[in-house]
């Protein structure tokens, strides 16, 4: 970035004009100086700058920011150029060739090659052969299921991806590819302790620069970037207690962005001049997570830890409960109708998937005590429902503190629960550390989680946390299953479509029959934003959001909203919104365009050169003077 250009004094005509060469063509960049800030609200922490270590979507929209993928998603979620810019499928469907863009630098200006994405791959390969993990475990999930076995390059700009997966999954990994000079000492067991501390190394538009846990994490245009180049010379993500402490900065301008701001809120600024609503659907739920551990086979863990009662290992337990909860009443009530009604885990976004459950559940509290009394659980003389080990049953549920309808949402399930008997102690925490509370290793010591997933445009990254193998990394339910393993094999194997939605859908009611999930409501992506800086807001896709969706291309698509008319932007208005009660997404009068400049044909010739001398002479001095008075950037933009 150009350091700032000092005004000098008075000096001779000559001298002028020969800085006006320097000095007008220089303006752009030089604004660097007081940067262009795009600033981000959400109420979700960021956990880690690894990407092998992050469980949350703000971590991901970090990694990818700085990381490119091998292969990107589009406006519409179709592959498109990442650090791989074309591909091809050999005629036998037995490997993959990526050609990695030429001439590519990492943002320290060293050469990207196909060397780091092989690196970054052989990481998840090396996991997946040793039956391991990276990290978390989030990543190589990836791999594994777009069937990958090899790779290899052969020169600089061309990886060799083996596969024996018939679909094309492989273009929907979620690998980070990462800068092997600086992290090629690394191994798949040591990657997940790097402290990756900003200012971070990475081909992607931005990169990040400094991170303050709980506070922001700050990111700064890379000048190496191949791509489109943002109108913003930063991006700020900043870490809000309260949503309502976040709205209330996005009108203060404070912030330009603000992500999952509750229903009333939304509300709001809908048809308020100068801002812009969305309601998107998401690809994900909210679901009371029960813990299952010990289980299908599950390792026995020391007397203290796992759940606190042996009725949650009992399927007809689990499904008693989904008689207790009135979803539509969650959804009026604590969603302000932005959600529908949860049943399957695989989310009706993907409705080439999804399938409504063989037998569903209902709000009946009497049948509920009714299935609890056919399996056997009592109630003793004060009302308490009893397990069968005699004890009264007493669920511990646990909740992250980064979304406000999570206690609205507990609230409510302890009334249900109430009425069968069955008290509730809600506890909330930071999602770090509940991220380590429902791990085995640490005990397992909880009974229910309340929490959310969103997903990848293809169901295996929601379905396979049900796997025995994600316990201890991504399985939140601790549920294993033989026969739910050897479905969720048969359907990444499917060779047509129509087959594998039919092995999707017995899985669907497996999960829903077994109710180690109650999948309480497929809740909307809400957000807003101001028109009044920034313009060339898009979704992704259509119906979703433009930040923390798929990809973070659409940072690269805004412009100055001075500059043009502010275009209309497809308002996400899912059908998941209310229809009567939520008024349409309201668009502020567009910004008049600048008068266009006149052509070389018919306007430059018929001014005198003197009148153009004149003319540089005085924005130079002009420049100058600005220049000298400008004040630095606010401390809080650094």
């Amino acid at each position: 970035m150009p350091t700032n250009v000092r005004a000098r004094g008075a000096q001779a005509l000559a001298a002028l004009l020969f800085g006006a060469s320097v000095l007008l063509p220089a303006a752009g960049p030089a604004a660097a100086a007081d940067p262009m800030v795009l600033r981000v609200g959400t109420t979700q922490d960021l956990d880690s700058t690894n990407p092998y270590q992050t469980a949350l979507v703000s971590g991901y929209e970090t990694f990818q920011l700085t990381y490119n993928l091998l292969v990107d998603f589009g406006p519409n979620l179709e592959p498109v150029p990442g650090f791989a810019d074309s591909w091809q499928r050999s005629a036998d469907g037995t490997y993959w060739t990526f050609h990695i863009r030429d001439g590519m630098k990492w943002s320290d200006g060293q050469p990207a090659t196909s060397a780091d994405a092989c690196f970054s791959f052989q990481l998840d390969l090396d996991a997946i052969k040793a039956g391991d993990s990276v990290g978390l475990g989030y990543i190589d999930p990836n791999v594994k299921d777009a069937g990958i076995t090899k790779v290899e390059c052969p020169d600089p700009q061309t990886m060799i991806a083996y596969s024996k997966d018939p679909s094309e999954r492989i273009l929907q990994t979620y690998v980070p590819i990462l800068p092997k000079h600086i992290y090629g000492k690394d191994t798949y067991k040591t990657i997940a302790d790097e402290k990756f501390t900003p200012p971070l190394v990475g081909t992607g538009p931005y990169t990040a620069t400094d991170w303050k846990q709980s506070q922001y994490v700050s990111f700064t245009r890379n000048p190496y970037y191949w791509g489109q180049q943002g109108y913003e010379d930063q991006i700020v993500i900043q870490f809000f207690k309260t949503d309502d402490t976040m709205v209330q900065a996005l009108k203060a301008g404070e912030l330009d962005y603000a992500r999952d701001p509750n229903a009333d809120q939304l509300k709001s600024l809908q048809n308020q001049p100068g801002y812009q609503t969305v309601v998107g659907t998401s690809n994900g739920w909210t679901q009371l997570a029960f813990n299952t551990y010990g289980t299908g086979g599950s390792k026995p863990l020391k007397a203290g830890d796992g759940p606190s009662t042996q009725a949650l290992l009992d399927p007809a337990f689990r499904d008693a409960l989904g008689y207790a909860v009135d979803k539509q009443t969650l959804i009026d009530k604590v969603l302000g109708g932005f959600g529908t009604a949860g049943d399957t885990v695989v989310p009706p976004a993907l409705p080439q998937w999804h399938v409504t459950p063989d037998n569903p559940r209902h709000f009946d509290i009497q049948l509920a005590i009714q299935k609890l009394e056919a399996a056997g659980y009592k109630t003793d003389a004060n009302g308490n429902r009893l397990d069968k080990q005699g004890k009264p049953i007493v669920l511990r549920l646990d909740m992250p503190d980064s979304d406000a309808n999570y206690p609205k949402t507990a609230q409510f399930i302890q009334s249900w629960y109430g009425q069968l008997g069955i008290k509730v102690v809600t506890q909330v925490l930071d999602s770090a550390t509940l991220s380590d509370l429902i791990l085995p290793s640490n005990g397992a010591k909880y009974d229910i989680e309340l929490w959310g997933w969103a997903g990848n445009p293809d169901p295996n990254a929601l379905l396979q946390i049900f796997r025995c193998d994600a316990i201890g990394n991504t399985s939140d339910s601790q549920y294993c299953n033989p026969a739910y393993d050897k479905l969720y094999d048969q359907e990444t194997a499917a060779t047509s479509n129509a087959q594998r939605h039919d092995i999707l859908a017995q899985m669907q009611n497996l999960i829903y029959d077994q109710a180690p999930y109650d999948v309480l409501y497929y809740d909307s992506s809400l957000a807003a934003y101001r028109t009044d800086r920034f313009a060339g807001w898009t979704n992704q896709p259509s119906n979703g959001t433009p930040f923390f969706t798929y990809s973070t291309l659409d940072y690269t698509k805004l412009t100055n909203a001075a500059a043009a008319p502010s275009p209309t932007p497809v308002a996400s208005e899912a059908s998941s919104a209310p229809s009567a009660s939520t008024p349409a997404a309201s668009t502020p009068p567009a910004t008049p365009a600048p008068s266009a400049a006149p052509s070389s044909s018919s306007s430059s010739s018929s001014l005198p050169v003197a009148l153009i001398a004149l003319v540089v002479v005085v924005v130079v001095v002009v420049v100058v003077l600005a220049l000298a008075r400008r004040r630095g950037p606010k401390a809080e933009d650094e």
